[in-house]
């Protein structure tokens, strides 16, 4: 390999450089974005729901002071049932 021709090289990559295309800029056309009424709804929705707890603290509260007082029981029975309806519903 030549070390003088690495200066020629590179020359003809400098001189075969694209130059850059000038802007055209045509009247009357331009990128929008709407969005639908029903978007904006979804959009407001999904932001109240992702500023909401996840954990109903009245609920959990009482549940915990029946598991503490030993006074909480689950009936198996009823347990079955709202599982099976539920089954149904994803069915």
């Amino acid at each position: 390999m030549r070390i003088e021709a690495y200066t020629q090289v590179q020359q003809l990559y400098k001189a075969s450089k694209p130059t850059k295309a000038q802007e055209v800029k045509k009247g009357g056309f331009a990128d929008q974005l709407q969005i639908s009424s029903v978007g904006k709804d979804i959009q407001t929705a999904k932001a109240a729901v992702a500023q909401s707890s996840d954990i109903r603290a009245d609920l959990v509260a009482s549940v915990k002071e029946r598991i503490q007082a030993g006074t909480y029981s689950v009936d198996a029975d009823s347990f079955a049932d709202k599982l099976f309806a539920k089954y149904e519903e994803l069915r």
